[in-house]
């Protein structure tokens, strides 16, 4: 009898425990912010995680806040914790073209030590939860002309290890991963960075960029074919690396990558062109109309949209509400840690792409 009630209490004791784990089973929705103090506050905050404040810049080696105007703004975010107990403000570091001094100041433990102190400062004075490091790319060439060197990979590691050591366990820390293979295979050490971070943002869009000649799905869920970029091989290759799930953020892309001169066979998928300037997803409604002679496409299998204009010649690909709730859904699905995208003031500040991830993520 004894023993029963014991079994009894055990399995009773499971499934408390799996309800608790159940119910903080959350998935967090991250926006990297590029706006100042007065424009976050159109938008729908209280549906945001985190905040990514993008960009803070090395200066003599330092983690620097490049202005009074980026100042005010970080001050005013921290701030909306206030109304938004859930909410974290990340500082970001670099960016695409904004991280060249990164290779040469991360290359000795006196400088890492330096930016380690650095950031334990800044994040001090205005009481930010944490860092985002977006250095494109350790080890492999980013924006043309840009340091990188193979002793990237290492010092990577060892800039995380003290980081971690100097501003302690409660303290965020998270980088902007690469979705693209060539990054996953060369410029992390998967095993000793990912138990040191709290999350890896995979940046699972720009996969086709503007370096192109040919045109293709730049923010895919899922490849078409063995050799095509997209998120779900992104996060395969990682899960096979032994990186937990619930630290994989994927990346959703609230901009259009266009092409022009795209003659139109596919539908203008796959095809040569010459890139220029895409939309922001506030401004879809307005551009990619039967008006204004774009048609719209919807790639099953990727599970992402495209529009192609045969009367211009002109190509575009992006994520739109319905690619962004697949993404949502497939990260509640595989486990994941959430979403994140690039970047909110190209949203709609009501019911565009947050929202539609939310719904995702409150559905019962």
């Amino acid at each position: 009898m004894k023993q029963t009630t014991l079994i009894g209490l055990f399995f009773m004791c499971i499934g408390i425990t799996n309800t608790f784990a159940q119910k903080n089973k959350k998935m967090d929705i991250i926006a990297y912010y590029t706006g100042d103090s007065k424009l976050i506050d159109e938008y729908e905050v209280s549906k945001l995680n985190q905040i990514i404040f993008s960009f803070c810049h090395l200066k003599d080696g330092k983690l620097s806040v490049d202005s009074a105007k980026d100042s005010i703004t970080i001050k005013h975010l921290v701030a909306l914790k206030a109304k938004n107990p859930q909410l974290k403000i990340i500082l970001s570091l670099g960016g695409w073209g904004g991280c060249e001094p990164c290779s040469s100041a991360f290359s000795t433990a006196e400088g890492r030590l330096i930016f380690a102190k650095s950031v334990k400062e800044v994040s001090n004075y205005f009481k930010v939860d944490g860092l985002d490091l977006d250095w494109e790319y350790p080890a492999i060439e980013g924006l043309p002309g840009h340091l990188f060197q193979p002793s990237d990979k290492p010092n990577f590691t060892e800039l995380i290890k003290i980081l971690r050591s100097t501003l302690g366990k409660k303290y965020e820390l998270s980088f902007a991963a690469g979705g693209f293979q060539k990054y996953l295979d060369e410029s992390i050490d998967w095993k000793a960075v990912t138990p040191l971070v709290n999350r890896i943002n995979i940046m699972s869009y720009d996969l086709v960029n503007g370096y192109s000649k040919v045109t293709g799905h730049h923010t895919p869920l899922y490849s078409t074919n063995p050799n095509e970029e997209s998120t779900d091989k992104a996060v395969t290759y990682l899960l096979n690396q032994g990186v937990p799930a619930e630290k994989l953020v994927i990346g959703g892309a609230f901009y259009s990558r266009t092409w022009k001169n795209v003659e139109n066979v596919n539908n203008g998928l796959y095809q040569a062109g010459e890139h220029i300037e895409g939309v922001n997803f506030k401004n879809f409604a307005s551009t990619y109309t039967e008006a204004n002679g774009w048609k719209y496409f919807w790639d099953e299998k990727a599970k992402a949209p495209y529009w192609y204009n045969a009367t211009t010649k002109t190509f575009a690909t992006s994520d739109d509400l319905k690619s962004i709730k697949a993404k949502a859904e497939y990260v509640k699905s595989k486990k994941l840690g959430g979403i994140m995208f690039w970047e909110l003031t190209l949203d709609s500040p009501k019911d565009g792409m947050v929202n539609a991830i939310y719904e995702v993520k409150t559905a019962k």
